[in-house]
């Protein structure tokens, strides 16, 4: 080999890539790419010499004054050599010639582009320039070559590792489902021991209530037909305090009926929200899971949060029950944590002179309409679920986090409620879950679902 050709071209380097091991958001310069850049105006048998002696060597990046201007692959100067009188014709040609005559689409990607990203952009490449090598572009403005099959080793591989993690979260829900299925039923068996007990206070309440007085108004026929009662009779009146004990008798009686039937209420909505779901979906009315919830979010309120129902008329709506009550119920928490924690805020700043506004939640409910684009097809109906609150909103940042988990291009290592919520609402019961907020107005959140 000559001094000249030496100094002419720079010899091919390969970088190893990245030493860690390839997991979903793996881009390509974790790979390992060919760094071999090569003046226009060098001849093409003096590059077919540097593929004789680098054999996986894929093409060649092509320079004019040290800019990048295209690539010829291995692939495509083989083929000029190897045409009828193609040695004749091409042998002593510069690749500036070789490249207008082989001048072919060639794909350009940043070097953070992920793997699995790149690689769908080469499945879209015509078949016949499947097999021609990515250039990739360094953020130093250089360019390297990557080789198709090292990329696809490497998006087997990911998708091996997604494939995995999909399977581990998949039995982990599992899991989680049937636990929770264990919990519900056991939590139902406590509820239902629970109101049996209820049921005999309250059934015997009335009896109770209508004995007492009874039993007062044959004290008072006796007070009437003997007036003068002796001395130990006035005595054990004024120590047990008659005329007190005559009057809160039956205030006693109306608290523990009010304390009873709402024991009865919460351990309902616990067995509600506790519903195990059959195979198939069952008409429900979502207006008493609703009620459910709210009747158990109220257990950790004391009175710093005002509810507002403006209930619409809807009818049963089939679905799993208890999947929406996680729902509601992941929603409304939410809410409830919001203004909260705005409610402490504004009494930290009590003493401001600010004018607060009381926190609210509200939910409505209504059937609603929905345009189709495609012909010969009715307008959908939906039945509309709407709970808003008046707190202190998200930002966008937070926004497009919840965003991100909604999408299944965007996969977090860790589920929130709202991805789960979402899920169940499109992927289980073919609805929609909207979401919108703004700072210092509140955040809404809509759920529709079909009526069939």
């Amino acid at each position: 080999m000559s001094q000249e050709f030496c100094s002419v071209i720079s010899p091919p380097v390969l970088s190893a890539g990245s030493d860690r091991d390839l997991c979903l958001d793996s881009t390509i310069q974790e790979l390992p790419m060919y760094n071999f850049g090569v003046e226009v105006s060098v001849i093409g048998t003096e590059v077919g010499k540097y593929f004789d002696k680098y054999p996986l060597l894929p093409g060649v990046i092509l320079l004019e004054q040290g800019k990048y201007v295209g690539m010829i692959s291995r692939r495509r100067l083989v083929e000029f050599l190897l045409r009828p009188y193609g040695q004749e014709l091409f042998a002593k040609e510069s690749l500036d010639v070789l490249y207008s005559y082989a001048r072919l689409p060639i794909l350009v990607l940043k070097d953070t582009t992920p793997i699995l990203t790149a690689m769908q952009h080469t499945l879209r490449r015509s078949p016949e320039f499947l097999a021609e090598p990515i250039v990739v572009h360094t953020a130093d403005n250089s360019y390297k070559l990557l080789d198709p099959h090292e990329l696809n080793i490497a998006a087997w591989q990911i998708r091996g590792i997604e494939t995995q993690v999909r399977y581990e979260r998949s039995q982990a829900q599992m899991i989680q489902n049937d636990k929770m299925a264990r919990l519900g039923r056991l939590v139902d068996g406590v509820a239902h021991e629970i109101l049996d007990p209820v049921g005999f206070i309250w059934g015997n309440l009335t009896y109770i209530s209508n004995y007492s007085q009874d039993l007062l108004k044959l004290i008072s026929a006796y007070d009437h037909c003997f007036p003068h009662n002796s001395q130990e009779i006035n005595d054990l009146k004024q120590e047990i305090e008659f005329d007190y004990l005559a009057e809160d008798l039956s205030k006693a009686i109306t608290s523990a009926r009010s304390g009873a039937e709402r024991l009865k209420k919460l351990v309902t909505s616990l067995q509600n929200f506790c519903h195990i779901d059959a195979v198939y979906p069952k008409p429900m009315d979502l207006h008493a899971s609703i009620d459910s919830i709210v009747i158990l979010i109220k257990s950790r309120l004391k009175g710093e949060i005002k509810i507002i129902k403006n209930y619409g008329k809807i009818p049963p709506v089939s679905c799993f029950i208890g999947q929406l009550n996680q729902v509601f119920m992941n929603i409304l928490s939410q809410a409830v944590d919001s203004l909260l924690d705005e409610s402490v805020r504004q009494q930290l700043q009590a003493n401001s002179g600010d004018n607060n506004k009381q926190p609210t939640i509200e939910i409505t409910t209504q059937v609603i309409s929905q345009t189709t684009t495609k012909p010969n097809e009715s307008d959908s109906r939906w039945v509309a679920i709407c709970i808003a609150d008046n707190g202190p909103g998200m930002s966008e940042e937070l926004q497009q986090q919840i965003l991100e988990n909604f999408s299944i291009e965007k996969r977090t290592a860790k589920e929130t409620s709202l991805a789960v919520s979402y899920r169940i609402i499109t992927a289980r019961h073919g609805g929609k879950l909207n979401f919108s907020s703004q700072l210092g107005i509140g955040t809404k959140f809509e759920i529709l679902l079909p009526l069939l």
